[in-house]
């Protein structure tokens, strides 16, 4: 399995903002679905954000809507999901996943990486 290359993960101060990508494999086009997941612990593994389609449709979970963004570069295969105004309750591993279409749990996706860890300080 090629997993996604991503970085941006790190430590910041509440209200901070990081940027994370992840660079898919070449095999899923620019049509295809990249999603993020996190698991903070002690908790499930839940969707954060996810890009899919042509027209590049957005969708976001409730406890992040507002404050972070997901884009992508079709020509790099590279999605970006900038988090601003972070929150402690933010802190999470995050996850990027990528497949030809979307999926509601992170197992499914055909390209999984290994989690980068986004750590807010109150």
């Amino acid at each position: 399995q090629v997993q996604p290359d991503e970085a941006g993960g790190g430590s910041v101060q509440a209200g901070g903002s990081l940027r994370l990508s992840c660079a898919a494999s070449s095999s899923i086009d620019s049509t295809g679905c990249v999603g993020w997941f996190r698991q903070a612990p002690g908790k499930e593994r839940e969707p954060v954000a996810r890009i899919f389609g042509s027209r590049d449709i957005t969708l976001y979970s409730d406890s992040v809507k507002g404050r972070f963004t997901i884009s992508r570069d079709g020509a790099k295969n590279t999605a970006y999901l900038q988090m601003n105004s972070l929150r402690p309750e933010d802190t999470a591993m995050y996850y990027c996943a990528a497949d030809r279409q979307c999926y509601s749990d992170y197992a499914s996706y055909k390209y999984r990486d290994q989690g980068t860890q986004v750590t807010v300080a109150s």
